[in-house]
């Protein structure tokens, strides 16, 4: 099992859960973090580190975010390693809470 990041993250990539991650296991997009499955050690620092709640065990994701489970292991091959901090998306105030943001995710790799 692993830890999954969800829909909250999308516009906002807070990064404190990167801060606290000793695996690496985090790789960023343009606009959504993601947990790489085989890199994950299960330590479940993200979690509470994360300030929008977008971090659960894959076992507890909730019904409407399991497509999440597939994202962040397809996006993890595919986007680099993010090992530090980064400040939040200039909007990440505006989007937290917001449901419906599945369609925004941007499937591009973060820039340079």
């Amino acid at each position: 099992m692993t830890y999954v990041v969800t829909e909250n993250c999308i516009n906002c990539k807070h990064g404190d859960c990167v801060e606290v991650c000793p695996a690496e296991a985090f790789h960023e997009g343009a606009n959504f973090l993601v947990i790489h499955p085989e890199k994950c050690i299960d330590c479940e620092m993200c979690v509470s580190a994360c300030p929008v709640d977008a971090i659960y065990f894959e076992a507890n994701v909730p019904p409407d975010q399991q497509e999440f489970v597939a994202l962040n292991a397809r996006y993890a091959e595919l986007w680099p390693v993010i090992l530090d901090k980064k400040p939040a998306m200039a909007d990440a105030a505006s989007w937290h809470g917001r449901p419906g943001r599945r369609q925004l995710l941007d499937p591009a790799p973060a820039a340079g």
